[in-house]
């Protein structure tokens, strides 16, 4: 066919159809390989293990095994005296000889090398490893929701959207919610006021997505409404591509108080009247503050109408807070003085 030959009506959606069904099968033979691949690790890490518990084998012996293999398989990495003592650990870790079958088998290695190095508990290695898979996270990601605890952050902030939204569509909203929120990376003073707040996580919008989780996509700061020539701005406003709704953030730098609700209730209103197309999902709110007593936000919530959720933010991830001292600490040091 020549440049000048008439392209068929159909040829655009034909190519088109063709080219996501190549990258498909693309994915899907990547994705057969890294199994295989984490498959073959298991089982290495499983005859060491064998080996060391019937011979003891120590590290002299698994480095030569581990030179002898790069010597027979030079086409191959992965098979250095440290990746080697890794798969003996993989093996330990996930004794099922069905591993070809979990979640962990359709991780990258490197992500189950992060697994093993940062989790010592099995169950939440395997929660880990499922919200990977599912969500599809990078290594760095991983290693994010790892170092911040997101195991007992995800879904975790009080909301009224069981009340306010339909059934199906609450438990969609509650899960793009954390409680709380970890902001270390905006290395910014804790007395900040809600504007310097505001712009530190537009100036690291890619660290302030990766924390909100998947499927956020920025769509402005300090965005403007005119209702009949009264202004509003909206502090920071999202657009969750994957639920299709838009999600409004309420920044306060104090304490939770029942008012803060009615002016985020407002925005939430407001946009969901001037933007929101009928496709979308029904708007809903999220309201961070630095501190709240969950008994005062439930009862604050129970006489909105408006899908709101509220949680905390925290500037140090938990390791770090764990090792500052304690106000009891504090105060009976200062006595002790």
């Amino acid at each position: 066919m020549s440049e000048n030959t008439p392209v068929p009506s159909s040829y655009e959606s034909t190519l088109a159809e063709l080219k996501h069904q190549v990258r498909a099968a693309r994915f899907t033979a990547q994705r057969r390989v890294n199994t295989e691949l984490v498959a073959l690790y298991w089982h290495i890490g499983h005859t060491i293990a064998d080996r060391q518990d019937a011979e003891g084998w120590g590290a002299k012996v698994v480095s030569r095994l581990a030179a002898d293999l790069r010597k027979s398989f030079p086409e191959m990495k992965g098979f250095s005296p440290r990746n080697l003592t890794y798969m003996r650990t993989f093996a330990g870790a996930w004794p099922d000889a069905e591993i070809a079958q979990q979640a962990v088998a359709q991780l990258p290695w490197g992500h189950v090398t992060v697994l093993l190095d940062r989790i010592s508990d099995q169950p939440l290695r395997d929660w880990y490893a499922a919200n990977a898979l599912a969500h599809g996270w990078s290594r760095n990601v991983l290693e994010h929701h790892i170092r911040t605890s997101a195991h007992t952050r995800f879904e975790a902030a009080p909301s009224n959207f069981g009340r306010v939204l339909a059934p199906g569509d609450s438990d969609l909203a509650q899960q793009i919610t954390k409680d709380p929120y970890v902001l270390d990376f905006l290395a910014v003073d804790g007395d900040a006021k809600e504007r310097e707040l505001e712009q530190a996580l537009v100036d690291r919008i890619i660290d302030t997505l990766r924390e909100l989780g998947d499927g956020f996509a920025f769509v402005g700061k300090q965005v403007h409404f005119d209702v009949d020539g009264d202004d509003f701005f909206v502090d920071l406003l999202f657009f969750h591509v994957e639920q299709l709704r838009y999600v409004v953030i309420e920044l306060k730098t104090g304490r939770f108080k029942p008012e803060f609700l009615g002016q985020l209730g407002f925005y939430v209103a407001l946009v969901d009247d001037k933007l929101r197309r009928p496709q979308h999902a029904e708007t809903v709110g999220l309201l961070l503050v630095t501190n709240k007593n969950d008994a005062v936000v439930r009862y604050a919530l129970g006489s909105q109408q408006t899908p709101i959720g509220v949680a905390s933010y925290d500037m140090l991830p938990p390791a770090m807070q764990a090792a500052l001292p304690s106000e009891n600490d504090l105060a009976a040091a200062l006595r002790g003085n």
